[in-house]
């Protein structure tokens, strides 16, 4: 035999009968010592069935230093006269050094598998072998779904195999799975791809299987933050953000999540200086995977005293997140703290082992906290998901932060306008008066409606409504300067067209800054009306605002036509003025544009349902409010509204005397005695002396300082009122007379005995007018 060549021949009984030169090389035995021993003696470790099978494999001799010789051994048999085996030939080399492609399939830090066409092991690298947890001659020759769990993820395994092995196409996926070795399912990128003969023919599928768990948990990670952003915040409501923020949380991040804030935070203090010690936090928000919440301590609205060890506290006294892991000191007090708070809960608080509290704060300032435990969740918080969560919380925070400004706002907003607005209108005989006001609900915030009832001379009565373009505060305190400049102006009685000159002049001087810098946000809206309830006649104009509704006693509803005019601030255009005669018991609906206006509803649809609900049958004027505000305000109102609905009254000729007085001194005993008989005849004898002196002291100014015609009127409402007009626009005023002065104390005396008195310009004069207030009927 060659030297090369290691050859050894064995009997049927396996005792060697011949041995090489090779042999002798390779194993240090000479042919005297081998031959006739026994195989078995000269092996370190007995074969394996598959190879002794095979007649070929893996072998492994034992030197004759006792060092062990792995060989990779054929077995050719030697035939008897009668056919069968005689003994073999066996044919030894050592095993050669792996090649380069051997050591990188082996060493590969990805699990590296082939498998032949009938989706059985052929070779798996190492890496491969540590995911399944046995070796690779463990598997070798077995059936893929013999060697794993039978799961949705090992069943779509399995059909990407034998897909890869009938079609001859690649295939890759990603799969999240679990394997024999790990405690927890993985993320997977796979890619399966055949192997070909010479002839094309697939002979097997290989794969390469990378664990990308971390990867994959950072693109969730950063899905989770990218979905925060759209999610949360959606509502200036402070309650609502923090659902929103529990939402995202439960179930990916947290079995069971709560957010406490500060009770500050839902009020209107301020926040305190520090936290010291044991901490107040109000429950605002908390979710489970279990329906019910069942693990919560705290009830939602009720405060908890969060001890300084509690990870809460912690979180907020260090300003970080703060995680805790079951076994720890203060993890285990903390369970059983809340073990004993709500025992009822303990069964569902079973297998807590990782806990993490982080403070929400915005703008440097801390509102609360957010916490999360995971029960059911595998994994404990690690540092990556304390970076997560503290990222979360910023924008929640942000969020929530927003949302208490704007409340702060929209209630600080609605206690100005609520205190500008009339609460109690004075009762008035020429209408019956009833209002809503409702403020806008959208992120928008307050706006500037308005509306007042003002009481005038003669028994007349301006009605108001108003908007102030904008929202939030600016807009609720211009809407009180213009309230009070409408009321200052009705006092001096202008028509309505003069009185919105004057008020488009107020707007445009407070839309100009120091600086003289034009303020083009800074406008306003206003209807403004008279109602004399002795001539029935009602005279309105407009600044850029609905046309009132007018329903007559007989039932028909319908707009006033009225030219709207320019809205007040733009300056240098004229308003018109309309009067229309009322019957007794017409009833005027003015109101704001929040009542008709929206995105999406049509102007004019929504004042013909407003004229078909003015019409309702109800059994008062309060009741008509609330069935027009229910069949035409929109369900969520982007604007305020305001609704003012006035029902007309009227003095009759029983009320009111009037007489002519002709401008000769003389005639001023005859208009006394005039007055004194008609407050007889209304049984008001015990006003007759007090209304002597008036008439005599007005109608004898009239005489000499007036023009003619001069005209006397008494109107009996709920007032006594001495009206005397004449044809001179000059007004009075008081003066103080001096000691030896023979007149100027008339005025004086009037101001004296009545309840008050005024002066008027009309069309063809001034009227000069006085109030007696009078007993209850």
């Amino acid at each position: 035999m060659e030297q090369a060549s290691a050859t050894a021949v064995i009997n049927a009984r396996g005792i060697v009968t011949g041995w090489s030169e090779g042999a002798r090389t390779l194993t240090g035995y000479p042919a005297e010592e081998a031959v006739g021993r026994s195989v078995a003696a000269l092996l370190a470790e007995p074969p394996s069935t598959t190879a002794l099978a095979a007649l070929a494999g893996p072998l492994v001799l034992r030197r004759r230093d006792g060092t062990p010789l792995p060989l990779t051994v054929r077995a050719c048999p030697v035939l008897g006269a009668d056919g069968a085996p005689d003994g073999y030939v066996l044919t030894a080399e050592p095993v050669p050094a792996p090649s380069l492609a051997e050591q990188a399939f082996q060493q590969a830090s990805m699990s590296l598998s082939v498998f032949d066409t009938g989706q059985r092991y052929l070779r798996l690298n190492d890496a491969a072998c540590r995911v399944m947890g046995v070796s690779e001659d463990v598997l070798i020759g077995r059936f893929f779904p013999e060697s794993v769990e039978d799961a949705e993820y090992s069943r779509s395994f399995l059909n990407n195999l034998r897909m890869v092995a009938e079609t001859g196409r690649p295939v890759r996926y990603n799969s999240w799975a679990g394997a024999p070795a790990l405690n927890r399912e993985h993320a997977w990128s796979i890619e399966m791809w055949p192997l070909k003969d010479d002839s094309g023919e697939v002979t097997a599928v290989a794969l390469a299987a990378s664990d990308s768990t971390e990867q994959y948990l950072a693109r969730q990670r950063l899905a989770l933050l990218n979905e925060a952003a759209a999610c949360i915040g959606t509502t200036l409501d402070v309650v609502r953000t923090a659902e929103e923020l529990l939402e995202l949380l439960v179930p990916r991040y947290a079995d069971f999540a709560s957010v406490d804030l500060l009770p500050w935070v839902l009020g209107a203090d301020e926040p305190p200086p520090s936290l010291d010690g044991d901490v107040v936090l109000r429950r605002v928000a908390h979710g489970s995977v279990t329906e019910g919440t069942p693990e919560a301590a705290v009830r939602l609205g009720e405060t908890d005293r969060y001890p300084p060890f509690s990870p809460p506290a912690r979180a907020l006294h260090e300003g970080r997140a703060v995680r805790s892991q079951a076994g720890e000191p203060d993890f285990v007090r903390w369970v059983a703290e809340r073990n004993a708070r709500s025992p009822e809960g303990i069964s569902h608080r079973k297998g807590v082992h990782s806990m993490i509290a982080v403070p929400l704060r915005a703008r440097g300032t801390t509102l609360g906290v957010a916490v999360g435990v995971r029960m059911a969740h595998p994994d404990d918080y690690a540092a990556d998901d304390a970076v997560l969560a503290e990222e979360l919380a910023s924008r929640a925070a942000v969020c929530i932060d927003n949302a208490r400004r704007f409340a702060r706002e929209r209630s600080t907003a609605l206690a100005l306008q609520n205190s500008l607005l009339p609460r109690d209108l004075p009762g008035q005989a020429a209408v019956e008066v009833a209002h809503r006001y409702l403020p806008s609900g959208s992120l928008a915030g307050i706006g500037g409606d308005w509306f007042d009832v003002i009481p005038l001379s003669g028994g007349r009565v301006a009605l108001v409504v108003g908007d102030v373009v904008g929202h939030g505060i600016p807009s609720t305190a211009t809407m009180g300067r213009l309230c009070t400049a409408v009321r200052t102006l009705a006092d001096v009685d202008l028509p309505p067209d003069e009185l919105l000159t004057h008020l488009d002049d107020l707007v445009t001087h407070l839309a100009t800054d120091d600086t003289g810098d034009e303020v083009a946000e800074l406008g306003a809206t206003c209807l403004y009306a008279v109602y004399d309830p002795v001539s029935r006649r009602l005279t309105m104009a407009a600044a850029g605002h609905p046309p009132p509704a007018v329903v007559l006693p007989d039932g028909t509803a319908s707009l006033v036509p009225m030219t709207a005019g320019p809205p007040l601030g733009v300056g240098g255009l004229p308003f018109e003025a309309v009067e229309l005669e009322l019957p007794e018991g017409a009833t005027v609906a003015l109101y704001t544009d929040g009542l008709i206006e929206d995105r999406d509803r049509d102007v004019d649809h929504a004042t013909a349902e407003l004229c078909r609900a003015l019409t309702t049958s109800v059994e008062s004027l309060d009741a008509l409010c609330d069935a027009v505000l229910k069949a035409v305000m929109p369900d969520e109102p982007s604007d305020d509204v305001a609704l003012l609905l006035v029902r007309t009254r009227a003095l009759g000729a029983d009320r009111v005397a009037t007489w002519d007085i002709e401008p000769d001194p003389a005639h001023v005993a005859g208009a006394r005695q005039a007055a004194t008989e008609q407050l007889t005849a209304w049984g008001l004898d015990e006003e007759a002396f007090v209304t002597e002196l008036v008439v005599s002291e007005l109608v004898t100014n009239a005489i000499r300082y007036g023009e003619p015609p001069i005209q006397l009127r008494l109107i009996r409402d709920r007032a006594l009122i001495c009206e005397v007009s004449d044809g001179s626009s000059t007004s009075p005023h008081l003066r103080r007379a001096h000691a030896y002065d023979e007149g100027g104390r008339g005025l004086l005396l009037v101001a004296q005995l009545t309840q008050r008195w005024g002066s008027r310009q009309t069309g063809s004069g001034k009227t000069i007018w006085a109030e007696q207030p009078l007993p209850p009927d």
